[in-house]
């Protein structure tokens, strides 16, 4: 299969490469703008690189470089003040190869290892919200009184009050930046130039990038303007990095349009899985340039690059939302867009000689010269533009990351080390291992074998007996009760772990005693009342007193592991869709799950976990190049999976979530719902990451109102990084319940939501807005917990 893959990417850059040397390849346009903004006095030169297929296709020098005190002509080698390219070029660059050393964790609290940043109630700050501007933190440290030098500037970070919540608003700050300066020192024990120096800009081969450029390249730069009487040349033009001594997170870099274009180059052939020198990890990489922002943002940022946000001008309006960049205040950009093996370069002092003149709509212009001199797609363009071009940007983005990402499940891994984990265990016991095996449909290997299959042939192994969980060992059942049968390819006996009582679904001590271990292979949904948790939580509990060891294969958490949202279940009502105290969406994996519930229950259970190569914790399944397997009947895409954990909430009351339809957890009505009026209020609260438009559906049986005609809404997911998705729940429940309240039931929904104060504030009518902020403050507490079984 995968030798096919390769086949096919080679077919298509070798189609790819005729379409484009077929192209005209007019950049004229570009020529036009320039000079038109030259002529407007916005910018006194610039240099324009682009890069396609992995070469430059266009490289040209326009204007001066500089006009006061001497006119000099703009050069294709001119040096460039680059602003705030320093951010993701350099310190982003540099945090990622710190988070592939082992020495951070992008959901750390910055605290962690800057202790004096917990100042002013930032104790709880991230590194992911520094890398995304979610901090909160003010634009800049204030200048209006004199300070100097790096150490002060530092000192005045870490002091600084917030200006707003952590995780809430895009705030665009310098602070999050110097900070992650500050974060590279401290970590890697060098100043930052020195450590970009060895570990950027060296390994890249730049020759002209540097913090602190030499005197002797003095006259190759291109100045800003005035300060004190004196044109700043090679000195920084940014005052809170001068007073900083030139060398900061956030600005201080100068750099070549050549240079950048190599790192540029670099940074798509990793992606693309070429040949390069880019000092980071694919994985780490794909953090960089997909969307890490908190579930309540609404720009799209990855960790250092601009994706969708008020900075994304110098995307034009033809480059897709898959594509990502950034700008410097000096006149400087960059553009990269691997869907179409794409970047753009335009590097100019645009604040000389006496400031900023704005270019921000030149940026745009360049971007869409390019991308119709190369032929992009323009159906793909701004997020703005429709919701339909805007899912078929982000398709776009998600099939080439699934091109470029492999993520190794845990069989994969046992595979690979010929089941090390196994025959560790074997040793115990003889040398032979008797197994049960906890597994359905989606236990399958990067080859498609099943995980039954592959153990029932390992050597050493005895594979005993299947248990399934609900829906049978096919995922194909869905009704209350499943009984026993026999795996027709191996004639090993299947124990149905669903059955009608709750004694039969759990494993008894008696099944347990003939095991030597039970391993478990089930693709999880990432949600509190997914019953294969509990499941998996069953055997824990018996394994805690008959010593029987649990290895659990670890899979992805389909809706990824970094957000953790909707209210905590209550201690004291559990239920085989409530074990133990869990928000609606708990941000971990199966392995991660086994762990917190072995930790927090003291089952003291034998448990060995499996873990993946290649997920990162807010990886979503596109992003795993692993095939979607239905893990139940009603979850057959990524998209309702992701609208599951809304949907699914409030199931149990008497509406239809499009169970017996094509489009379960896409839909929601009932015969007493009139489409258009709860369309029309839903569209009016705004929730981010969703819209809505009427629909009318039919149920078949024996799902709820089968045969009946409904009325009701289509949820369209316009961005599921800044959905919260239990909110969303909770929103549609208090809609029903405040158009319908003679009709709906709203006192059924505490089955799944399963938290009495929630429950009340929904009945009395309080607004979803301010129930959700009640329940955030309680997930704190769980988070604090959740780290200790983390492994991702």
């Amino acid at each position: 299969m995968r030798a096919l893959v390769k086949l096919w990417l080679v077919l298509l850059c070798l189609s790819c490469a005729s379409a484009f040397a077929q192209q005209s390849e007019s950049f004229s346009a570009i020529d036009a703008l320039v000079q038109q903004a030259i002529a407007e006095h916005r910018l006194p030169g610039a240099v324009v690189e682009v890069g396609h297929g992995g070469h430059v296709v266009f490289r040209k020098a326009y204007g001066a470089r500089s006009l006061e005190p001497t006119r000099e002509p703009m050069t294709p080698d001119t040096v460039f003040d680059m602003a705030s390219l320093t951010k993701p070029l350099m310190t982003a660059t540099a945090i990622m190869q710190l988070f592939d050393q082992g020495k951070l964790r992008f959901d750390d609290p910055v605290a962690r290892y800057l202790p004096e940043f917990a100042a002013n109630g930032k104790a709880e700050i991230t590194i992911r919200q520094l890398l995304t501007h979610y901090s909160g933190l003010p634009p800049d440290l204030s200048l209006s009184t004199p300070w100097e030098g790096k150490a002060e500037a530092f000192r005045r970070a870490f002091a600084v009050q917030p200006d707003y919540p952590a995780g809430v608003r895009f705030l665009y700050s310098d602070i999050n930046f110097i900070v992650l300066g500050a974060l590279v020192e401290k970590l890697s024990g060098m100043t930052e130039d020195q450590y970009v120096l060895s570990n950027i800009i060296r390994p890249l081969g730049l020759k002209h990038t540097r913090y602190l450029p030499p005197a002797a390249w003095r006259p190759q730069i291109a100045p800003t303007q005035y300060e004190y009487g004196v044109m700043l040349r090679g000195i920084v033009h940014d005052p809170t990095a001068r007073r900083m001594g030139g060398v900061a997170g956030h600005a201080g870099l100068f750099s070549t349009a050549d240079d950048v274009a190599l790192y540029a180059q670099a940074l798509l052939d990793k992606l693309a899985g070429r040949p390069s020198r880019f000092p980071v990890s694919r994985a780490a990489l794909m953090k960089m340039v997909t969307p890490e922002q908190p579930a309540t943002g609404t720009a799209l940022r990855g960790f250092g690059w601009d994706i969708e946000s008020p900075f994304s001008s110098n995307r034009g309006t033809i480059f897709p939302v898959g594509s990502f960049g950034h700008t410097g205040f000096t006149g400087t950009s960059l553009w990269i867009d691997p869907i179409s093996d794409t970047y753009v370069i335009l590097l100019a002092n645009a604040v000389h000689p006496n400031g900023p003149t704005g270019i921000t709509a030149l940026r745009s212009r360049i971007a869409d010269a390019v991308a119709i001199a190369l032929g992009v797609a323009p159906d793909q363009g701004r997020l703005s533009a429709t919701l339909t071009g805007y899912n078929e940007s982000l398709s776009g983005m998600r099939r080439w990351i699934a091109r470029n990402a492999e993520v190794r499940t845990g069989i994969d891994v046992l595979e690979s080390t010929r089941f090390a984990q196994l025959r560790e265990l074997a040793s115990k016991h003889g040398g032979r291992l008797r197994i049960g095996l906890l597994t359905n449909q989606t236990g399958v290997d990067a080859d498609g074998r099943r995980t039954i299959d592959v153990l029932a042939h390992a050597p050493g192994i005895e594979l005993k007996t299947i248990f399934s969980p609900e829906h049978g060992i096919q995922g194909r059942q869905d009704t209350t009760s499943i009984g026993n049968s026999i795996d027709p390819q191996t004639g090993i006996h299947v124990v149905s772990l669903y059955g009608a009582t709750e004694a039969q679904r759990r494993p008894s001590p008696e099944m347990m005693r003939d095991l030597d271990a039970v391993i478990i292979d089930l693709q999880d949904a990432g949600v509190r009342f997914y019953t294969y948790e509990t499941a998996m939580a069953y055997f824990l509990e018996v394994a805690g007193k008959t010593g029987t060891d649990i290895v659990v294969l670890d899979r992805p958490n389909p809706i990824n592991g970094a957000f953790v949202q909707g209210p905590l279940s209550d201690e004291g009502d559990e239920s085989y869709v409530h074990y133990m105290p869990l928000p609606v969406r708990h941000g971990m994996t199966m392995g991660e799950l086994a762990r917190y519930f072995n930790q927090q229950r003291d089952l003291h259970a034998p448990l060995t976990v499996v873990r993946m190569q290649g997920w990162q914790r807010g990886d979503w399944y596109d992003s795993t190049g692993l095939t979607w397997i239905h893990p139940s009947p009603n979850l057959r895409d990524l998209e309702e999976a992701t609208l599951y954990p809304a949907l699914g909430l409030i199931e149990t009351t008497n509406i239809s979530v499009g169970r017996g339809t094509d489009t379960p957890f896409e839909i929601l009505g009932a015969p007493w719902i009139h489409a258009h009026s709860l369309a029309r209020y839903l569209n009016r609260r705004f929730i981010p990451g969703v819209r809505f438009v009427p629909v009318l559906f039919t149920p078949q049986k024996p799902y709820p109102y089968g045969d009946e005609l409904c009325q009701g809404v289509r949820i369209l997911l316009t961005s599921r990084d800044v959905l919260d998705s239990p909110e969303l729940g909770i929103e549609i429940a208090a809609a029903l319940h405040k158009l319908y309240p003679e009709q709906y039931r709203i006192d059924r929904i505490q089955t799944l939501l399963a938290n009495q104060h929630v429950f009340e504030m929904l009945r009395q009518g309080s607004d979803p807005q301010h129930i959700a902020e009640d329940w955030r403050a309680s997930l704190q507490q769980f988070e604090s917990r959740r780290k200790q079984a983390l492994l991702y």
